[in-house]
């Protein structure tokens, strides 16, 4: 990754996070759903988006620029968010616990 690559992510993160301090959020049904299954609260997702780093960035994707997002929550769980990256409103698509096989540790694909 170069230099003006890794600034544009953190710009990117520094938007999501602004919004989403100033409670700027929409959840998906999708992302309700996840969240359900995962038995994860939405002051969790907060959490680990204010601890974030972005780990992949959608900027072409079909359904409008979005991120991969990791953070830990306060309790310290792993949690990947997927949510939009350039609305007027963060949009969270989904939410889950990085796990084998897909991912080896939370920041490594399997």
């Amino acid at each position: 990754m170069n230099h003006e690559d890794a600034r544009d992510l953190q710009e990117v993160l520094a938007r999501i996070q602004a919004l989403s301090a100033a409670g700027e959020v929409r959840v998906t049904q999708h992302g309700q759903q996840e969240m359900a299954e995962e038995d994860t609260t939405l002051g969790e997702v907060l959490q680990a988006i204010a601890a974030g780093q972005v780990l992949e960035n959608y900027p072409d994707h079909r359904r409008g620029p979005c991120c991969l997002v990791y953070g830990r929550t306060v309790r310290g769980r792993p949690l990947h968010i997927v949510c939009t990256s350039v609305q007027p409103v963060v949009i969270v698509i989904t939410v889950y616990e990085p796990r084998p096989p897909k991912w080896v540790t939370p920041t490594q694909r399997g």
